[in-house]
């Protein structure tokens, strides 16, 4: 076996291993938040973190329904995002106790959020059945947009929240929104610095990159060849 594949290997081992252990504790320590709330009566409580269970499976879920494998990377990170913002934020109470939790949370989204839609566009853009040869600053352009769209609408469902249920997802209200949308321009407009760079450059050195190369490998189907290797496309 060649030294990079052998490398190769034992990244993505060492990866599956640390994605499972965490995905493992958040998920039980759900259960256990679940299991609490119930003895203390407190079933919406119990019926909300349940959701955000459920929530955590989706990447899980979608990834067979679209018959597609999400690298580890980008689902942990998902995952762990999802238990940070809708777990500790709203029943640790992070938000209030940390100020600037909010602004971590919203950073780790726009970057997510910024890799999925280069992912998307990335895809149309290699597969040869689709009529696509889009410049690399419009698929950059398109993860910015693509990140800062999804932020808003959220934006909106907060404030939705909070008028029609008496919630107080938005914080500080106005204020709040701008600096979340503030933050989301700004991790989105990294990644899609990244991404541009990439597809100039086609270095190695981004995580960026390793995400992208991951998932074509894992989806050749996506793409109409079998594999890469070392960094070069092969059709």
């Amino acid at each position: 076996m060649p030294l990079f594949t052998r490398r190769r290997f034992r990244a993505e081992h060492f990866a599956t291993y640390i994605h499972r252990r965490l995905s493992f504790f958040l998920k039980f320590s759900l259960y256990v938040g679940a299991a609490l709330m119930f003895l203390q009566g407190r079933y919406q409580a119990m019926a909300e973190i349940l959701v955000i269970l459920l929530i955590t499976f989706m990447p899980l879920m979608l990834g067979k329904r679209f018959d597609v494998v999400i690298p580890h990377g980008f689902e942990t990170l998902a995952i762990v995002l999802l238990y940070m913002s809708l777990f500790l934020g709203e029943f640790g109470d992070y938000y209030n106790r940390f100020w600037w939790w909010d602004v971590v949370l919203h950073s780790g989204s726009a970057f997510l959020l910024g890799i999925l839609g280069f992912l998307l566009v990335y895809v149309l853009n290699e597969k040869k059945d689709v009529n696509l040869d889009l410049h690399p600053q419009f698929i950059a352009l398109f993860a910015f947009l693509f990140a800062i769209g999804i932020g808003t609408l959220w934006e909106i469902f907060e404030f939705f929240m909070d008028q029609v249920f008496g919630l107080n997802m938005q914080k500080s209200g106005p204020v709040d929104t701008m600096w979340d949308l503030i933050v989301d321009v700004i991790g989105a407009g990294l990644i899609a610095i990244v991404g541009w760079g990439y597809i100039k450059s086609r270095e190695t050195d981004s995580f960026l990159e390793r995400w992208i190369r991951e998932f074509i490998h894992k989806n050749p189907h996506l793409f109409e060849y079998d594999q890469i290797e070392s960094g070069v496309d092969q059709p």
